[in-house]
């Protein structure tokens, strides 16, 4: 077919407004400096001083000049709020697996700051910390779900009476998390109970969460239960299952969000950088309204492979059960593929509604979208408005000092080898 004039124009225009986004996003990364760890197991924390209680009842706040043991499940409750100063650390005890659990109608307010970031870690030595080490950080919610049950049951080993999340409250100022660390969590009870690294069920849209990093999570780095809330400034470093995973409806918007993987390391059932499902196909959904809606802006998705081991590697994302998912500004570098939809989307048509990837680039090494649908359109179509490699480059290839365990960037080097997809 004859392009028109002003379609050629636009042709040719689009690789260079790419290029000036992508440059933007760069020096968007600024903000993981100061604040982040990329080799925790090498750092020193002194010991723990005072053990947290088991139950939290009235509205308590830990200083920084002490470094406090968490030993077993430890519950706020009875509508309390827990405050936590800027620089506290909490040592998390591995023989009496620990977890933080913040019951639905009490809150949990950690203000760290730049230079004075607020971390939960292991009580394990120096080089003896290890993915799963404890359980993880819980935050219960009364925000709305996507699920007939307007409430429902945490997952894990909790008490009954403290573990209900769901309601009707929209807009609840559910916790504000601000420059947090979690650093080798997510424990396994089994298949069925899993403990993430951050569990954000039913949050309000009132809730303020930024600048959490989350490093060698067992399970996912954050999941996100329903709620409405916004998340700025993530990154999940080497988590073993996905990175950021959502279900029950959640509806919000990412802004700045970093995932670094490894071949080596993912989950026996599959991992992904971003997981997302519009409901619980166990349970169905209340209306279409309700499916997950998820808008990622300036997202870093990088799986560290390379020539020797990609072969190991999976789709960047997961799209499941009809959700909603757009990205923009992005960069996703390092996997087999860039999306992998179940059989829910049963179209071209579905995947266009459902799914779009604009002004990004993607680096990938077999087929760029995996579909459960035989058709003979061309579902590439779906990437049209990004830029791609011509063939699989390995982080170190596309980015400065992506290994870096210090200061890793994730600027892209110059190439001559991208395109633009029609």
């Amino acid at each position: 077919m004859k392009l028109n004039t002003p379609t050629l124009i636009l042709f040719c225009l689009f690789p260079l407004f790419s290029f000036s986004q992508i440059e933007t996003t760069d020096n968007q990364m600024k903000w993981i400096k100061g604040w982040t760890c990329f080799n925790p197991n090498q750092k020193e924390y002194p010991e723990p001083e005072e053990v947290l209680p088991n139950i939290i009842d009235r509205d308590s706040y830990l200083k920084n000049d002490v470094t406090y043991l968490m030993s077993g499940n430890v519950y706020v409750t009875n509508n309390a709020t827990l405050t936590i100063q800027e620089g506290t650390i909490i040592r998390c005890d591995t023989e009496k697996t620990a977890s933080l659990l913040i019951t639905k109608g009490s809150k949990l307010i950690a203000r760290g700051t730049k230079g004075l970031p607020i971390v939960f870690t292991s009580n394990e030595p120096r080089k003896s910390r290890k993915s799963g080490d404890w359980g993880g950080i819980v935050i219960a919610g009364s925000g709305k779900i996507n699920s007939p049950s307007t409430s429902k049951t945490i997952e894990g080993n909790f008490l009954p009476q403290y573990s209900s999340y769901g309601g009707t409250q929209e807009n609840e100022l559910t916790t504000i998390l601000s420059y947090v660390r979690i650093e080798f969590a997510g424990n396994k009870i089994n298949q069925s109970k899993e403990l993430n690294g951050l569990s954000l069920y039913a949050l309000g849209s009132n809730s303020i969460i930024n600048n959490i990093m989350i490093s060698y999570s067992a399970d996912d780095s954050f999941e996100c239960y329903g709620g409405k809330s916004n998340l700025h400034n993530l990154i999940s470093y080497k988590a073993k299952d996905d990175d950021y995973d959502f279900t029950l409806g959640y509806q919000g918007e990412l802004d700045n969000i970093l995932a670094i993987r490894h071949p080596y390391i993912s989950d026996i059932s599959g991992s992904y950088a971003i997981e997302a499902d519009g409901y619980d196909k166990k349970e169905g959904f209340l209306d279409l309204k309700s499916l997950s809606d998820i808008h990622i802006k300036n997202a870093t998705i990088i799986n560290l492979s390379n020539n020797s081991n990609y072969q190991h590697t999976t789709a960047a994302i997961s799209a499941k059960n009809r959700t909603r998912l757009n990205l923009t500004d992005s960069r996703i570098s390092g996997f087999a593929n860039v999306v992998k939809f179940d059989k829910t989307y049963q179209s071209y048509s579905d995947l266009k509604n459902y799914f779009s990837l604009e002004n990004s680039v993607f680096n990938v090494h077999s087929k760029t979208v995996l579909t459960q649908y035989e058709s003979e359109i061309n579902t590439d179509q779906l990437l049209k408005y990004n830029m791609y490699t011509n063939y699989f480059r390995s982080a170190n290839d596309l980015f400065t000092d992506p290994n870096d365990e210090k200061n890793p960037k994730f600027t892209l080097k110059e190439s001559e080898n991208y395109t633009v997809m029609q």
